[in-house]
């Protein structure tokens, strides 16, 4: 089970990355673009999930940016025991998580592909070298 502490972790471990408030949620940007927030469901979000039989989250939810409709289609489909998504996101390129649902090692993965679609060129290419990615 993750938390916004991991969350937070984890994405203030990569380069030029900050965290602010934005509607009263943690919004974790680099270079000023926002790829992972804490995102609790509104009352819309609520309706359109019943309506469409999907159980509502337990705990904390978190909006990730990703790099197109193909990968956020891709996630529902893999995994919707974790992966979601509301009206209010349709034609956007993100999907919500359960974060009481994925694991760490998931987690990672996702932020640091979230990181890596909003990152500078320049900033991702040196981020993966040093990782041996590049």
């Amino acid at each position: 089970m993750a938390t916004l502490d991991d969350v937070r972790r984890l994405a203030l471990a990569l380069p030029r990355t900050g965290e602010k408030q934005s509607w009263g949620s943690a919004h974790w940007t680099v270079s000023s673009k926002g790829f992972v927030w804490e995102r609790p469901l509104r009352r819309g979000d609520e309706e359109a999930l019943r309506a469409a039989g999907v159980p509502l989250p337990v705990g904390d939810v978190l909006g990730v940016r990703v790099a197109d409709e193909g990968v956020k289609q891709a996630l529902l489909a893999d995994d919707p025991d974790v992966y979601f998504t509301t009206p209010h996101f349709d034609g956007y390129p993100a999907v919500l998580v359960r974060l009481e649902r994925i694991g760490e090692d998931e987690l990672r993965e996702l932020v640091e592909e979230a990181w890596l679609q909003r990152a500078p060129r320049t900033v991702s290419a040196a981020w993966l070298a040093e990782q041996g990615r590049g």
